[in-house]
């Protein structure tokens, strides 16, 4: 059985999809195969799931607390089944609803798994049977990712003792002395969700010299800082050279000689491109280190008359990060559709982190700034100038970076509550290249936790208000 179609995308993750729903909004035939389910990482796995489960534990640390605040309430413990529970609830919703849109858009939904036979064909393994699919003007590779391994004898994944943040999507215990090796998102964000359960030790391991290590150096310190105060011990700078196990212990040696004993080692140290055994080497896509190479708009090299091959998503070096895949998917359906589009500039998307403090940021770090010879002015407003901020006994600030004398805002840095959503606004800052000058005319409500991003604008515009 042969298909055509304008446009095939092999991968039903969020690029994959977002990359389907733009196309037959554009009136493109298009088809979308995917091995598992729709929504892909994010959704069953990484996204969606971890910030279940991070919500849980900010409900525990509510009721931890709640005496600071004058409510006489208690925390009694962590009810495993009932979270996981909670979490497939808020999944189970989010993947019915996309199955309902993808056959609402009339995206057609291969289930089966894809080869590349040429630049243009893919054969896909159906539970009916061999289909052989054509594209006349796009072949859309949107495979994903899956985490790394740790390349050390003793860390071999068993999904037990060892395990990735895969693993804990079915978690059954709350480990009592969680080793965590990575502090960019996946680590600092189970490291939360362990210490916010009830875990009594846990423990950051980190190659690189900070926690977060692509963040801004304030944002480092106060999320360092944050973790130690309640109570995670972080080790920077320790390149782990050993891990040995013994019954239901693990213990981890680092190149300094440091050691530290668990009863569970997540390894957190990234994610790595799903682009093996599917042909793509074999009909023209160049790979490095396993990702696809793409130019501007993200076309891998091959092509036909008519009709080109894209990649998208985790399996190309750009962010990794979901929202990056949307703007992908809908940048290469247009182009396809012969539409006008602006390659995608990387710094002004939104990074984010749901640890406790919540980070998140865009533009350019401080040390980015330096290492680039760019001059700059900066402002940081503490959230003990925010009145909402005191409520909430919130730990950071909002940071402004902008050219010198009154230039556009280079960066936008917010550590603690609701920083991942107040990001927003500073993308919207940061791409229209706005002046601090431009932003300190406007009101922000009062009293908000978002004054803090009005009143670093309103400082560098040489008017401070409460700072």
């Amino acid at each position: 059985m042969a298909d055509t179609y304008d446009v095939i995308i092999l991968g039903g993750g969020t690029g994959g999809y977002s990359c389907a729903f733009r196309a037959v909004d554009l009136g493109l035939k298009t088809a979308l195969v995917e091995r598992d389910k729709v929504g892909g990482t994010c959704l069953h796995w990484g996204c969606i799931p971890t910030k279940a489960f991070l919500q849980s534990a900010e409900v525990a640390d509510h009721a931890r607390d709640a005496g600071g605040y004058g409510v006489r309430a208690s925390f009694e413990g962590i009810d495993v089944p009932e979270v996981v529970k909670f979490k497939n609830s808020v999944v189970d919703v989010q993947y019915k609803g996309l199955q309902a849109t993808l056959k609402a858009r009339g995206v057609d939904v291969v289930n089966g798994t894809g080869r590349l036979k040429d630049a243009r064909t893919l054969i896909v393994q159906t539970g009916e049977g061999e289909r052989t699919l054509t594209a006349a003007k796009a072949l859309v590779l949107a495979t994903g990712s899956k985490p790394r391994d740790l390349p050390i004898p003793g860390a071999e994944i068993d999904g037990e003792l060892v395990v990735t943040s895969d693993h804990l999507m079915a978690m059954t215990r709350v480990p009592q002395r969680p080793i965590v090796l990575g502090a960019s998102a996946v680590g600092v964000e189970f490291s939360t969700v362990f210490k916010s359960y009830g875990s009594e030790q846990v423990t950051i391991i980190e190659a690189l010299d900070s926690v977060v290590p692509r963040e801004d150096v304030d944002s480092q310190k106060v999320l360092a800082r944050s973790l130690r105060r309640s109570g995670v011990q972080v080790m920077t700078s320790a390149k782990v050279t050993g891990v040995e196990r013994s019954g239901d212990s693990v213990r981890v040696t680092t190149e300094k000689g440091d050691t530290v004993e668990g009863d569970l080692l997540l390894v957190a140290i990234g994610r790595r491109p799903v682009t093996e055994d599917m042909g793509f080497g074999d009909t023209g896509v160049t790979l490095d280190r396993g990702f696809a190479i793409v130019d501007e708009y993200c076309r891998t090299g091959p092509t036909w008359d008519g009709g080109a091959q894209y990649a998208i998503g985790d399996i190309i070096p750009t962010l990794g990060l979901a929202h990056a895949s949307f703007q992908e998917g809908f940048l290469v359906a247009e182009h396809i559709a012969g539409q006008r589009v602006v390659p995608i500039d990387y710094t002004g998307i939104p990074r984010v982190y749901y640890c406790h403090p919540e980070i998140a940021s865009v533009g350019y770090s401080e040390q980015e700034l330096k290492e680039q010879g760019v001059a700059y002015d900066k402002a940081m407003i503490p959230w003990s100038h925010n009145a909402r901020g005191s409520m909430k006994k919130a730990a950071g600030h909002a940071k402004v970076l902008a050219g010198k004398d009154g230039g556009r805002v280079l960066g936008i840095h917010i550590v603690g509550p609701n920083a991942t959503d107040l990001i927003a606004e500073g993308q919207l800052i940061y791409n229209w290249e706005a002046l601090p000058s431009d932003v300190a005319q406007y009101i922000h409500p009062h009293p908000t936790l978002n004054e803090v991003i009005g009143e670093a604008h309103l400082t560098l515009a040489g008017k401070p208000l409460h700072g």
